[in-house]
């Protein structure tokens, strides 16, 4: 007898849940590792960071197979196996005595970020569930939001025992608590509502959507506001400090992000689901370029705060805006394929964000100079999301 999966909303919940954690272990919490483990370990920054540099390139270069993988049903076990993945990983981190050891581990975590973070929780909802895949996706990216929240307090907490027993406890919670939540939510079939026949007859393969322009302008945009956002994230509180703010003040303004991005989609998710997708995603996609051009040419409390409004909507929102058009566009049948190559160049283009921005740092002039560009940049995606049609049913 073939086995039935837990319906709807335990499916969302179980990986909304997964999210957070998976999200507050692999990518949160390598910031607040930084600094103990170079005190301990005696390594320069830059060797640390190259670590994280290189996962974020590994998950995008991993991406298509991950995306092959789940379009062919096996999304339970790509989903459950990266849960392992990142928890064998922190378990290897949290021994490292040497750089090697660290960059190894780190390919392991690059992976197991392709294999857990959004695009294969999008993908897997969109084939599961393909009549509110939208919604599915809106849910898991407003508790998603949590992330962060959770996980900059409770790493702090686990620092009192240092930052290799905190690593354990993250692979604890990779392995007892995300894993097991993975393979119960996504086990029973892969389609458990029929889509539509017009959409079926829609659908792209990866092949198909490579030879659309609005592949290729959606790809442009969508990477243009990841290596954006890298960026500024990279450079923030040098940012700020250059803009009259302490790091106090930083601070205080970078926590008003969080709140602002589930507000954003809070407001999605009870109003502006009623709205056309593409006029979601002009506002949301005009919305970050104002914030730097804020911060580039605003001062003081009024100026940094409606800049931290303005980028955490922009947040907020973007992702569901991507993982909800990618569908609309190309159909479901194919969309791990697409989704990954798409998130995959977006995720390599994060990872050299950071390089790239300390050389327009330099030749700029100043952290306004930067701001500005990465402004322009965003105008940039502004203009291929608007000359992104979808393409015609075949």
């Amino acid at each position: 007898m073939r086995e039935e999966g837990p319906g709807y909303w335990p499916t969302v919940s179980a990986l909304a849940v997964g999210q957070v954690l998976a999200w507050a272990v692999l990518f949160y919490a390598f910031s607040s590792l930084v600094l103990p483990m170079g005190r301990e370990l005696g390594w320069p920054q830059a060797t640390l960071m190259g670590a994280f540099t290189l996962g974020l390139g590994v998950s995008g270069v991993t991406g298509y197979a991950v995306g092959a993988a789940i379009d062919a049903g096996r999304g339970r076990l790509v989903m459950t196996g990266g849960a392992i993945l990142a928890g064998i990983g922190c378990l290897g981190w949290s021994q490292v005595s040497s750089p090697w050891m660290l960059y190894a581990v780190w390919v392991l975590l690059g992976a197991a970020m392709a294999m857990t973070l959004y695009e294969p929780a999008f993908a897997v909802l969109t084939k599961r569930y393909p009549e509110r895949y939208a919604h599915g996706i809106t849910v898991l990216t407003l508790l998603g939001g949590f992330a962060s929240t959770l996980s900059f307090p409770a790493t702090a907490w686990l620092l009192q025992w240092g930052w290799r027993a905190s690593l354990e406890v993250m692979a604890v919670v990779m392995l007892a608590v995300v894993a097991p939540l993975h393979a119960w939510a996504l086990r029973g079939p892969m389609v458990v509502a029929p889509p539509h026949r017009a959409d079926a007859q829609a659908d792209s393969t990866l092949h198909e959507a490579l030879r659309h322009a609005a592949f290729w302008l959606l790809t442009l945009c969508f990477t243009l506001y990841a290596f954006s956002q890298s960026a500024f994230w990279s450079h923030v509180m040098p940012a700020f400090a250059e803009r009259g703010a302490s790091e106090a003040d930083a601070v205080k303004v970078l926590m008003v992000i969080g709140p602002a991005q589930v507000a954003g989609r809070l407001l999605y998710m009870f109003a502006g689901r009623a709205w056309s997708l593409r006029v979601v995603g002009a506002g949301v996609l005009l919305t970050l370029p104002l914030s730097y051009a804020l911060l580039a040419l605003g001062s003081g409390w009024v100026a940094w705060l409606l800049f931290a409004l303005a980028f955490g909507i922009a947040n907020g929102l973007v992702t569901i805006v991507r993982g909800a058009l990618v569908p609309q566009y190309f159909g479901r049948a194919h969309i791990g394929r697409i989704g990954g190559v798409m998130g995959g160049i977006g995720a390599v283009s994060r990872a050299f964000a950071p390089v790239a921005a300390s050389g327009l740092l330099v030749w700029l002039g100043g952290y306004r100079g930067l701001l500005l560009a990465l402004c322009l940049l965003g105008l940039v995606a502004v203009v291929c999301f608007g000359l992104a049609r979808r393409p015609s049913a075949r």
